[in-house]
């Protein structure tokens, strides 16, 4: 055999070796991909029992790649459960509630609670505790107005005991919107978004927080849901923090945790979903990784969140937990990519 074909026959010998560890490699990618999808779309529970009971190494592989991968497969509707019950009524559209206005249930929320109506969204107001115990809003599927300047922050001089914006300042927590500016400023225009800069719309966020996990889902509701879904409908809102916090030389409290519930009506079908975040989230975090059921956030805020809903669909509804974010449309998942990656 010529030196010639014994080199082309190295050579070949060296290309099925690299194809074949080419292919070794993205199976066992694939492998650990999808074991790492099936992993994080168990309860939370669950996923704890496995963290304290498995190899830290491993668990971060599985969690790092999982919600990754599964945020994109949940978009796409490939994995993934929802909280979705047939109803016999037609959405509210163009109201702010979907069914009726948060009602306090315990001694977990103050009892000096004023609804505040803005017109396009309202806010619970309360002056003992100066910030919101909770929002609510609804986000049309007609973008009509364009991105303009952030308005300054104003004390609400309609808000008993408001704050100033100075007293949130080096405090080492943001002026955290609980409306969101972008949602309000897209559908109802500059007049609309001014009133999301009152003070009473404000709460202490850190900035991992508001900058991070909170701001996507804020941008999921803005964006992506109501062009798949229609008419969004938003209660957000804070938990107390159990050791009475306020903010440095003021007696502005300090949320433990805060929430998002979302509904939407697709035809008959309504669809709810929760989300609970603690005030010191990483900066990475995962909203998935924070659903709940209703009924379980209910109990925590000591609210009912839909109290005009017929028992019927409020009890399944609210007790199922879902395994993922609402998906989305496919030409929006590319946006989706980018929105995780900020």
């Amino acid at each position: 055999m010529s030196a010639r074909r014994k080199k082309r026959k190295k050579a070949s010998a060296a290309r099925r070796i690299a194809l074949f560890a080419l292919v070794v490699l993205v199976g066992g990618y694939a492998v650990l991909a999808a074991t790492a999808v099936w992993f994080v779309h168990h309860p939370r529970e669950w996923i704890k029992q496995k963290e304290e009971s498995m190899p830290g190494f491993l668990v971060s592989a599985l969690l790092w790649n999982g919600n990754g991968l599964g945020d994109i497969t949940d978009a796409l509707d490939i994995t993934g459960t929802d909280s979705v019950y047939e109803y016999d009524e037609e959405a509210p559209s163009g109201s702010v509630f979907f069914a009726g206005a948060p009602k306090r249930t315990g001694d977990v929320q103050p009892a000096d609670i004023k609804v505040l109506d803005r017109g396009e969204f309202a806010v619970g107001w309360s002056p003992s505790l100066r910030r919101p115990v909770w929002c609510a809003y609804h986000v049309t599927p007609d973008v009509l107005y364009q991105t303009g300047q952030r308005p300054n922050f104003n004390k609400d001089k309609e808000a008993a005991n408001s704050p100033s914006p100075g007293d949130y300042t080096r405090s080492g927590y943001d002026r955290g919107h609980m409306v969101p500016n972008h949602a309000i400023e897209s559908r109802y225009g500059a007049d609309d978004q001014k009133k999301t800069f009152l003070m009473s719309n404000i709460a202490p966020q850190t900035p991992a927080l508001n900058q991070g996990v909170w701001r996507n889902v804020e941008h999921r509701i803005a964006d992506f849901w109501p062009a798949k879904y229609g008419e969004i409908w938003v209660i957000v809102g804070t938990i107390p923090n159990r050791r009475g916090e306020t903010l440095s030389g003021t007696d502005i409290e300090i949320p433990g945790r805060f929430y998002q519930v979302i509904v939407a009506q697709e035809g008959m079908d309504v669809r709810a979903l929760a989300v609970v975040f603690d005030q010191h989230v990483p900066w990475r975090e995962w909203a998935a990784r924070n659903i709940v059921s209703i009924d379980e956030l209910e109990e925590e805020a000591g609210l009912d969140f839909l109290p005009d809903l017929p028992t019927f669909i409020q009890n399944p509804l609210e007790a199922e937990t879902p395994s993922r974010l609402w998906p989305i449309r496919a030409r929006d998942v590319f946006r989706l990519i980018l929105l995780n990656l900020e």
